[in-house]
């Protein structure tokens, strides 16, 4: 005889008190996968609404730091540039009419003659003013367009024509250059016009033939002019005799620069890269249609 004993007692669940079966070892870590657990995977990444761990704050520092050494490296490439290859320059005077004008920018080439202090800014060099002459120096040519420091104020740049060479004798004889007594040759040709104050003015210009075969254009503009008779100039060793292209205006190895050494050479003129006239500065870039010279825009300096 069976005996009855009641409705069967559902198994106690979770929620009734009792602690679920231990999870078996499976030797990694809660929240890895198998995957992980193979590949060494000690933690899972944080889950898309977990907290920010730390790490960007550090990106960002690091990011920072990038940015600087950027710029550090792109300013000692700019000196190394500056200092070596080429540097710009531009025209400030009408000394060198009308091969150079006033808003001419231009290339110089600073590795042509060598390196001396002044080929670094200020003039300072490795080593300032004890350091004298010319390293990897080369002598220009007659008729090179030069930059170099005024030798009575090396803080001031200046850009003329080699005229004459160490040991050169150079004069001028009734408005004509005279180079180791030997009158330099010129040809007439075309007036140079020019508008100063909106009214045009002619200035007779010339072909000049120098020793050795450079031919450049030169303007005279005041006949008999204070620079149009001077005394025999005789070129001491290192040194160079510099004239203007623009004869009567100019103030060179006649007058006040006189000769110039050779450390005092910078480089030598090569392109014209960029030119504005009078209407406007460089950076009014709003002006610039109007007043940008096209034509001499990477006009080879002569």
């Amino acid at each position: 005889m069976s005996q009855d004993r009641g409705p069967a007692k559902p198994p106690k669940s979770e929620d009734a008190g009792m602690a679920p079966p231990p999870a078996a070892d499976t030797g990694k870590a809660p929240g890895l996968t198998a995957a992980d657990a193979l590949s060494g995977r000690r933690q899972r990444p944080p889950s898309p609404g977990g907290k920010t761990p730390a790490a960007p704050a550090a990106k960002h520092e690091e990011s920072w730091g990038e940015v600087i050494k950027t710029i550090v490296y792109a300013i000692l490439i700019a000196l190394v540039i500056r200092c070596f290859v080429v540097q710009p320059f531009n025209i400030p005077s009408g000394s060198m009419k009308n091969t150079l004008l006033v808003g001419d920018y231009l290339f110089v080439e600073k590795y042509a003659y060598g390196y001396s202090r002044y080929s670094f800014p200020w003039g300072l060099g490795p080593v300032g003013n004890l350091w004298h002459g010319r390293i990897f120096g080369s002598q220009p040519k007659r008729g090179d367009v030069v930059v170099f420091r005024l030798p009575s104020d090396p803080s001031i740049d200046y850009i003329k024509r080699v005229i004459g060479l160490p040991g050169d004798t150079v004069q001028m004889i009734n408005d004509r250059l005279y180079i180791n007594n030997k009158i330099v040759p010129e040809k007439r040709v075309s007036d140079y016009v020019e508008t100063i104050d909106g009214y045009k003015r002619r200035v007779p210009r010339y072909e000049e033939f120098l020793p050795g075969g450079k031919t450049h254009f030169i303007l005279d503009s005041t006949p008999d002019g204070p620079y149009d008779n001077t005394k025999l100039f005789v070129v001491p060793p290192g040194h160079y005799f510099m004239m203007g292209d623009n004869r009567d205006n100019s103030d060179d190895s006649r007058a006040d620069v006189g000769y110039v050494p050779a450390q005092n050479l910078v480089g030598k003129a090569e392109l014209i890269f960029f030119s504005v006239n009078d209407k406007a500065s460089w950076w009014q870039f709003w002006k610039w249609p109007w007043s940008i010279r096209w034509d001499r825009l990477f006009t080879v300096i002569d």
